[in-house]
């Protein structure tokens, strides 16, 4: 019969809510003298399974070996721990966060030691400080995103000036008779100064929180623009992509700036998946009309590994990730889903048992109705507005110098201001038949010129073409919305302007 005092003992052993253990730990391998149920319990093994077969800290239950040297050595030489943080195995191989407070005795001869060890679950807690620490990193990432975005905003005005003057310069040029050699050198600088420019375009996208804005897209362009985001990256790298975009499909109403995030996403997943497993890889980029589903979907497949069976179920939960620490918070994939479960639409994936996995977006195609196709309006008689005044409000020299040659080439009477101020000057003195003015200028920049304009002489306010660097999600934006202003976006070719002030004057 036991003493009371041992007696106590053992209930407080048989009911403590933390797990107990005594035994011995050696370099290869484990013996277990006692544990207790809730041990048991934590480690997934059964009630009445013998304390022996219970071996929490053999080498078999460490996802990294390396911790369990360390965790010995600790004990032998300090003969304690406290809140020692260690991750386990359980019965069924899933891991465990635990914490470990312990005592031991001298090495033995053959360097096991004994322990007593009270060991604490702690994953959940483990849980939530990855969450808590995700959600901090990303705070920050949105900070500096924000910055990135006022900065590329301001680049983008610069770099956008310089490039609309070299489009404009060299599509004047081309129109003269040239060379085949000089020919070609234009017709490569047009084509180069309008990549740069799609460029500048697609960093605005991505570097701007911007507020949801949807129209009728075009899923095809939407899908081949992405693509070109990573063209660089893909060559460099040896990833081949396949063009399989199935021609005339339907518009759909979406925000194109979402779902380019959603594709990006999709498409960086696919080449580290590539790249992870064989240094290259080939990206299929598909798109069809479903008729049956009535929406419009588009398919990125890749030739990676594919995705293990084990971790299909979790790839949209939020924090989860397959990748090395650093190199992916887990919100992409979850960012997707809800962006296309907001447009109504699904995303879904397969893993191909030949490898490689597929993942598909599918947005419904609108029912709103298309608007009427207005019969287009009569060519207007250029040579008839040869002559019209014209008041170029420009504050980059260059730019402003080459535009007003092109419309003086082109038969206009052009003055030039360098910015809202001088331009207000020039409109009160002088009567123009049109106004091509930037929205960015110094003192009086373009939305306040034309607010007063509007009241002096709103006539001519309803004749003014913006011109800009960059308007989305800006104030701007919304600017033109209300006034229903026409405008082009820098860099612009010098054909669309001359069509835009043919149609206002006509």
């Amino acid at each position: 019969m036991l003493e009371p005092r041992a007696e106590a003992f053992a209930r407080l052993f048989e009911a403590v809510h933390e797990g107990v253990y005594i035994g011995l730990l050696g370099p290869r391998k484990t013996l277990t003298l006692a544990a207790n149920p809730h041990l048991k319990s934590m480690f997934g093994y059964g009630a009445d399974s013998a304390d022996a077969q219970v071996q929490p800290f053999d080498p078999s239950r460490f996802i990294d070996e390396k911790a369990r040297a360390t965790f010995i050595g600790r004990l032998s030489s300090e003969r304690a721990v406290t809140d020692y943080l260690l991750r386990l195995r359980r019965v069924d191989d899933s891991p465990v966060w635990v914490e470990v407070t312990a005592h031991s005795e001298p090495p033995l001869a053959d360097g096991s030691v004994r322990i007593d060890a009270l060991v604490r679950d702690v994953s959940e807690r483990k849980k939530t400080e990855d969450q808590t620490r995700d959600l901090y990193h990303q705070l920050l990432q949105a900070e500096k995103l924000a910055a990135l975005g006022q900065t590329i905003s301001g680049v983008a005005h610069e770099l956008n000036n310089p490039l609309a003057t070299i489009l404009t310069w060299a599509e004047r040029l081309s129109q003269r008779p040239l060379d085949d050699k000089t020919k070609r050198g234009l017709e490569t600088i047009l084509s180069e100064s309008e990549r740069a420019a799609r460029i500048v375009r697609n960093l605005l996208t991505f570097a701007r929180k911007r507020q949801s804005t949807r129209s009728m897209v075009d899923l095809n362009l939407v899908f081949r623009e992405t693509l070109a985001l990573r063209s660089y990256e893909q060559r460099v790298t040896n990833i081949t992509v396949d063009d399989a975009l199935s021609p005339g499909l339907p518009q759909v109403f979406v925000d194109q700036h979402q779902i380019q995030q959603v594709l990006l996403n999709l498409i960086i997943n696919a080449e580290q998946a590539m790249l992870a497993a064989n240094g290259r890889g080939t990206l299929v980029a598909r798109s069809w009309h479903d008729r049956e589903r009535e929406s419009v979907v588009l398919e990125i497949n890749d030739d990676g590994p594919g995705i293990p069976e084990e971790v299909q179920a979790k790839i949209f939960d939020p924090f989860f990730t397959t990748k090395e620490v650093g190199k992916g918070t887990g919100l992409g994939l979850t960012v997707a889903y809800a962006i296309v479960q907001e447009h109504g639409g699904r995303i879904r994936f397969a893993s191909h048992a030949t490898g490689g996995a597929s993942f598909y977006v599918e947005v419904p195609v609108s029912g709103l109705p298309r608007r009427a196709i207005q019969a287009a309006a009569p060519q207007a008689n250029f040579e008839a507005l040869a002559g019209s005044t014209v008041l170029v409000v420009e504050d980059e020299p260059a730019l402003a110098a080459a535009v007003s040659e092109a419309l003086t080439d082109a038969g206009f009477v052009v003055d030039r201001a360098g910015d809202g101020e001088e331009a207000l000057r020039r409109v009160r003195s002088k009567t123009y038949d049109l106004i091509v003015c930037d929205l960015k200028m110094p003192k009086i920049d373009g939305m306040r010129f034309y607010q007063r304009l509007s009241d002096e002489d709103p006539d001519t306010a309803r004749r003014v073409i913006f011109v800009t660097g960059d308007v989305a999600g800006t104030d701007a934006e919304n600017f033109l919305q209300d006034s229903g202003c026409r405008w082009l976006a820098k860099p612009f070719r010098l054909g669309d302007l001359l069509k835009t002030a043919r149609e206002i004057l006509a």
